[in-house]
Order: C-alpha cells, then sequence, then structure tokens
C-alpha cells in the first residue's frame, strides 16, 4: 500500500529575510520579528526589572533600538545573537541610571529573607518551597545593591548560566575581563552577604 506523500511544511521567512523587508519598509516584518523573539526578550529583562512595569518598558525600549540600529545589522551572527547582545547593552544601561547606592541592613529584610538568613546557620531543607522563594528574593535584593557591571556579570553567569564565551560575547568585554570581573563580582557578593549575618548578630 503506497505511502501518502508527506507535504513540506513552509518554514516562512528566515530572519535575514524580515530584516531585509523592514529595511524596504515593511513594518509586518518587524512584528514578525517581535512576535518571534518578544519572549526570548521578556524573559531577559525580567532578570534585571522586578516591577512590571519596569520590565514593559525596557523591553520597548530594546526593541525600539533594534528599530533604530537594524541597519547595523550586517548578518555576520544571527539576528537573535545580534538582538540578545541590544538587550544586554539596554538593560545594563538601565541598572547604571537606577543604580541604588544605600547599604542593606538586616532589620531592612522581609521576614522571610530574614528566617532564611538565620537558616544559614541551622539544618537547611531543600524542599521548603517558602525559603528557597526567600533566598531567591534575598538573591535579588543583594543583586541590586551592586554596581551595574557586578549585576550584569552575575545575571550572565550564575542565574542564566551562560559560559564566559557567550558572556564576553553578550556584553562586548573580552574574555579577561569577565573573569576578573566575575571573581570580583562574586568577592563583593559574599562580603554582602557576610555583612547581612554580621548585623543579623548585633
Amino acid at each position: 500500500m503506497p505511502r501518502p506523500t508527506e507535504v513540506a511544511r513552509d518554514p516562512g521567512p528566515t530572519d535575514a529575510d524580515l530584516v531585509q523587508a523592514v529595511r524596504s519598509g515593511n513594518m509586518a516584518a518587524f512584528e514578525e520579528l517581535m512576535r518571534r523573539y518578544g519572549p526570548r526578550v521578556f524573559a531577559t529583562v525580567r532578570r534585571y526589572a522586578r516591577r512590571d512595569s519596569e520590565v514593559a518598558d525596557l523591553a520597548q525600549e530594546i526593541w525600539i533600538r533594534a528599530f533604530q540600529k537594524l541597519s547595523s545589522f550586517r548578518g555576520e551572527a544571527p539576528f537573535e545573537h545580534w538582538l540578545m547582545r541590544l538587550a544586554v547593552r539596554a538593560c545594563y544601561d538601565a541598572l547604571r541610571a537606577h543604580r541604588r547606592s544605600r547599604e542593606a541592613t538586616f532589620t531592612d529584610l522581609t521576614e522571610a529573607e530574614q528566617e532564611w538568613l538565620m537558616g544559614l546557620t541551622q539544618t537547611a531543607d531543600d524542599s521548603d518551597r517558602h525559603r528557597s522563594e526567600a533566598a531567591r528574593q534575598l538573591v535579588d535584593r543583594l543583586l541590586e545593591l551592586l554596581s551595574p557591571a557586578d549585576r550584569l556579570i552575575l545575571t550572565l553567569l550564575e542565574l542564566e548560566e551562560r559560559s564566559v564565551k557567550e558572556t564576553a560575547e553578550l556584553t562586548g568585554w573580552s574574555v579577561t575581563t569577565v573573569k576578573v570581573r566575575a571573581f570580583r563580582a562574586r568577592a563583593r557578593m559574599r562580603r554582602l552577604l557576610s555583612r547581612l549575618m554580621k548585623d543579623k548578630f548585633l
């Protein structure tokens, strides 16, 4: 019995096709790029902004920059990579613009964060979702107190689990610079946590 002929699915235009169409004035092509990579942009922004309004504003800023700078896209790397590098730079700019200079103290923390911090000296229960969430929130709080460069490097390497090479490509820094900044950022993070622990026992 003959097998039915399979009809190949049309993959649609490539990213390069869409970019060329946008350059020719086709805004529908840009909307397609936004549809393809919108979720990725939002996921990236959420690593750096906590409020929904900030996430939406920053994501919009990234797409505006992408449209304005599309003429600089040479196609030497995939469009997605070019877009993510632009997104990371936009997030870095946002961090520098909204840098918080104050230091955290133990009393600044929420009750859940205080409980988790005190639990570091006790037996930990990794299955406790409440404490895991408090730990995540505390990490976010500590990241906010770091410099924009420190926060960026730790977010890419630790939270997004990117390699040193990927981080260098996204930030435009050399591999050596990434390694040095990561070492210093981790040291500063440890000092912040140590300061909070010390404050707990005062």
